[in-house]
C-alpha cells in the first residue's frame, strides 16, 4: 500500500508576519509541514513511481526526463503531475495544514492545476535556470496562482536549494528563451536577470517554499553527496485557470482538493 502522509494537523491559515513576508518578497519558507519519517515515506513511494516510469520511458523523452549531470547512472531529473497519479503526493496536496497557508495566499476554491517531483540526485543533479511560473502558465489571474514546494530532504547551498530574486513578483512576466537542444526549458534571458539579484533560500526536510508565479526562481547543481528531492504544487483558487500556456497543459490533470 502506498504511504499517506498523516494529516492530523488542522487548517490553519499562513501567521501574519509569514504572509506579509510574502506580500513584501514575493516568496516564503514555512518549517514543519512534514516530519522526517512522513518525508521518508513519500521518498519511497515517489521512488518505486519514478522505477517504473523511467522502465518504460521511450528514447525519444529521455533527453527531457533523465538527469544528463550524472554521469555514473541513469537517473530520473523529474516526474510530471503526481498529484493523479501517485496516492501518497495526491494525500499531501490535501494536507490540512498546507490547505490552510494556501488558502491564506491565494483564497479558497483551491486545485492543483499541475505537480512535478524534482529528484536532484547527489553528484551532478543538474541546475534549473531562472523562470517564472506564470510564465509557464499563463493564467487568466497572476495573484490566483501560488507553488508550494515541498522538500523532501534538507535543501542547501551545497545541493541546491532554490534562489528567488525579491520583489520581482511585482513586476511583468518576461518573455522567455530557450536552448536550441532543450526547448522545453523556458527561461529568462540574461539582461533581465541581470538587474535582479537572487538569494538563497534553505528549506529543511518536511519544511514548504511558497512563491509567487511572478517570482524569479532557480536552483543550482547538486555536488554533494546528498539527495535534494522536492514535490512542487501548483495550486490556483477557483477563479484562475491555465489561460495562455507556454507549453500544452491537460485541463483534466486538474484536481479540486478544497
Amino acid at each position: 500500500m502506498p504511504a499517506v502522509p498523516t494529516v492530523s494537523s488542522a487548517s490553519e491559515a499562513l501567521p501574519g508576519a509569514a504572509l506579509a513576508f510574502y506580500r513584501e518578497r514575493g516568496h516564503v519558507t514555512m518549517p514543519g509541514l512534514l516530519s522526517r519519517a512522513e518525508a521518508e515515506a513519500l521518498v519511497a513511494d515517489i521512488h518505486a513511481t519514478g522505477e517504473r516510469f523511467l522502465a518504460d520511458l521511450p528514447p525519444a523523452q529521455r533527453a527531457w526526463y533523465v538527469d544528463g549531470g550524472v554521469k555514473a547512472r541513469e537517473v530520473l531529473r523529474k516526474l510530471d503531475n503526481p498529484h493523479r497519479h501517485v496516492p501518497s503526493v495526491q494525500a499531501l496536496a490535501r494536507h490540512p495544514r498546507l490547505l490552510g497557508w494556501v488558502r491564506s495566499i491565494i483564497g479558497p476554491g483551491l486545485s492543483v492545476y499541475f505537480s512535478q517531483v524534482f529528484f536532484k540526485p547527489p553528484e551532478g543533479g543538474g541546475p534549473k535556470p531562472a523562470h517564472q511560473d506564470n510564465f509557464y502558465f499563463g493564467p487568466n489571474d497572476r495573484e490566483g496562482l501560488v507553488t508550494a514546494w515541498v522538500a523532501l530532504d534538507d535543501a542547501t547551498l551545497e545541493n541546491g536549494c532554490l534562489f528567488f530574486a525579491e520583489g520581482t513578483h511585482r513586476g511583468p512576466v518576461h518573455p522567455h528563451v530557450a536552448q536550441p537542444d532543450e526547448p522545453f526549458n523556458l527561461q529568462l534571458p540574461a539582461d533581465v536577470l541581470a538587474r535582479h539579484p537572487a538569494v538563497a533560500a534553505p528549506v529543511p526536510c518536511g519544511g514548504v517554499s511558497f512563491h509567487h508565479g511572478n517570482t524569479f526562481h532557480h536552483s543550482g547543481p547538486n555536488h554533494s553527496t546528498r539527495w535534494r528531492r522536492a514535490v512542487a504544487l501548483h495550486y490556483v483558487n477557483a477563479g484562475t485557470r491555465f489561460e495562455t500556456p507556454a507549453l500544452p497543459f491537460d485541463e483534466s490533470l486538474r484536481l479540486p482538493v478544497d
